[in-house]
C-alpha cells in the first residue's frame, strides 16, 4: 500500500496534510499522533469507509476486488449486537465479510483469545474487556496475507488478551500481510518490522 500526499480536513481545519508513506508485506506501520491529530480518520480512508480531500492511494500486488476481501479493518468500536451471544457475533461478524466458518474454526478463535467459556452469553452481559476480546477474535480467522487496519486493538485488554493479540500480529506477519494500527500501548513484537507515522509531523522513522 502506498499513499501519496494523503490530506483530510474537518469542516475548515486541517487533520493532516501531504502525507507520503508506505505499509509493505511484512511490515506494520504504528500510527502515533495526541488526541485530534486525525489516526481514525486516516485509518477510516485506509479501509475506504471515508474519501481523502487530496492525495491518492494505491495497492500493489493485487487488484482493488481482491484487496476488499482481505482487508480487515477493526474500528475503535466493538460493533458488537447486544442481543447476539458471543459465538454468534463471531459467526456474524464473518458472514457478514464473507467468511464463512464452521463451529470448530469459529470456537478455535474464540479459544485463541481466551473468550470461549462465555460463547453462550449475550453480548450485553459482557465486559468491556471481554467484548473487545470477541470482536477481536475475527484476527484469528484470517488466512491470507491481507492487511489490518486496527483502531487502538488493545483498549481494554488485560495482559493476557495483549499478548494473544501480540501473537495474532506477528503470525500475520510473517506470511506476509500488513498491519497499520494505533495503540497508545507500546508495542512488544521482537523481530518485526515496525516502522511509525507520526501525524502532526509527517515522518516516518
Amino acid at each position: 500500500m502506498t499513499a501519496k500526499g494523503l490530506s483530510c480536513r474537518r469542516a475548515s481545519e486541517w487533520l493532516f496534510k501531504g502525507l507520503d508513506f508506505e505499509c509493505e508485506p511484512g511490515q506494520l506501520l504504528w500510527l502515533r499522533g495526541s488526541n485530534g491529530s486525525g489516526k481514525t480518520s486516516l485509518l477510516r480512508i485506509l479501509a475506504g469507509l471515508s474519501h481523502a480531500d487530496e492525495g491518492q492511494l494505491s495497492f500493489r500486488a493485487q487488484d482493488t476486488s481482491a484487496f476488499r476481501k482481505t482487508l480487515v479493518y477493526i474500528g475503535h468500536t466493538n460493533g458488537l449486537k447486544d442481543d447476539l451471544t458471543a459465538f454468534e457475533s463471531l459467526d456474524f461478524v464473518a458472514r457478514l465479510h464473507g467468511r464463512r466458518c464452521d463451529q470448530e474454526v469459529l470456537s478455535m478463535a474464540l479459544r485463541r483469545l481466551a473468550i470461549h467459556h462465555r460463547r453462550h452469553a449475550a453480548v450485553r452481559t459482557l465486559s468491556q474487556g471481554q467484548r473487545r476480546r470477541v470482536a477481536l477474535s475475527r484476527l484469528a480467522l484470517e488466512r491470507e496475507p491481507g492487511l489490518w487496519i486496527l483502531d487502538e486493538p488493545f483498549d481494554s485488554l488485560d495482559a493476557e488478551g495483549i499478548e494473544a493479540i501480540n501473537g495474532l500480529l506477528k503470525e500475520h506477519l510473517e506470511r506476509g500481510g500488513g498491519v497499520v494500527m494505533t495503540s497508545h500501548v507500546p508495542l512488544n513484537l521482537v523481530g518485526v518490522d515496525v516502522r511509525q507515522l507520526e501525524l502532526g509531523r509527517s515522518q516516518i522513522s
